[in-house]
């Protein structure tokens, strides 16, 4: 198969899909505007999409409207910011699909709504492009607790709990199976040659708090083009706020819990092996080591440690019986996938509002 040689060096455009659902996190999309805007690697474009909204997405609309013909404010990026409709079903998967089908950059980054990056993300996703072998780039996901602090028993084993990066990933510039899909971007023939994002898979604002649709996808990328690499540079840092009601254990429980429903969806849509492993590396090696580590910190006397030996304990077993039922319900019950469409006609229904046209 002949492909197009990919983008590469400074000029790489990248485009940045914010999917946005709720009015509650305003000023988090504000902010997270505004840090994409700051970027020393300056965004090609900036697509907001609202998941069946209305009045969000007029609000949004209204916001960043501006007077067709007016001046660029003083120092404004030259990127121009998009407020879009999601034109699939409700759920994350379709919101970003959307994104994908109306972005016109070589690559296309992901950061969620209730985040903020730091200066230098879009630079570091850039230099990793540079070789052209690369399909996708992810970074670190700092959580910022809203209480102000970490709780005690909350272990870093399961910081994906919460959106974030978590102990047992290989730290500085590595190859991975998969990228974490707050921080991440694609190549945009990635998507060409593999699909969009499954719906089906992911969260879609009400239900339970599934996931994993960016894992599907980086393994669907790497079944279709083997020489791909998939690649996380832990110096792409965005800061992700973590509300007060994610730090209480039964968030925690069903957060797990609906992890092994989405994993038992990946593994029947791209089989078991590539779909569990690096999950098998993670409950072998990477658990175990933080019970130790908590019962060692709990003989020292020191606060939390047998209550993160304990939440490990609880929460792989939680994980463990979504996969279990997950897979049951597959067989009885199977829950309809769909592999998003990422032409240009899904991005050209879509589009509510523009700021800011090309000059």
């Amino acid at each position: 198969m002949n492909r197009p040689r990919p983008a590469v060096g400074p000029g790489l455009r990248i485009s940045v899909v914010i999917c946005v659902h709720t009015e509650d996190r305003w000023e988090d999309i504000l902010a997270a505007v505004a840090s994409v805007r700051a970027q020393s690697h300056p965004a090609h474009e900036l697509l907001l999409v609202v998941d069946h909204h209305q009045r969000l997405l007029d609000r949004l609309t209204e916001h960043f409207a501006r007077p067709p013909g007016a001046a660029r404010p003083p120092g404004a990026p030259p990127a121009p910011l998009r407020v879009l409709a999601n034109a699939g079903p409700r759920g994350l998967s379709a919101g970003r699909n959307t994104g994908i089908a109306a972005a016109d950059g070589e690559v296309i980054a992901f950061l969620d709504d209730d985040a903020v990056a730091e200066r230098d993300w879009l630079r570091h996703f850039a230099a990793a492009y540079a070789d052209p072998a690369v399909m996708a780039v992810g970074g670190r996901t700092e959580p910022v607790w809203e209480s102000g602090r970490r709780p005690l028993w909350f272990p870093e084993e399961f910081d994906w709990v919460v959106g974030c990066t978590y102990r047992g990933l290989p730290p500085g510039k590595v190859r991975v199976r998969n990228v974490l899909g707050g921080n991440a971007s694609f190549r945009r023939v990635a998507f060409d040659l593999a699909g969009g994002f499954t719906t089906g898979i992911g969260r879609d604002g009400d239900r339970r708090p599934l996931g994993c649709e960016e894992t599907e996808l980086c393994i669907r990328i790497s079944q279709v083009l083997p020489d791909a690499v998939l690649l996380i540079d832990d110096r792409a840092v965005i800061h992700h706020r973590v509300p007060a009601a994610r730090r209480r254990f039964r968030y925690f429980r069903g957060r797990a819990y609906a992890e092994g429903l989405s994993k038992a969806l990946v593994a029947r849509s791209v089989g078991a092996r590539d779909g569990l492993a690096a999950e098998r590396r993670h409950t072998l090696r990477v658990l175990p080591a933080g019970v130790l580590r908590g019962v060692r910190d709990a003989l020292l006397g020191r606060p939390g440690g047998a209550a993160r030996a304990g939440a490990i304990v609880a929460g792989a077993a939680a994980a463990a019986s979504g996969y279990a039922w997950g897979t049951v319900r597959s067989r009885m019950k199977p829950t309809p996938l769909r592999l998003g469409p990422v032409d240009d006609s899904v991005g050209g229904t879509a589009a509510a509002a523009h700021e800011g046209a090309p000059a």
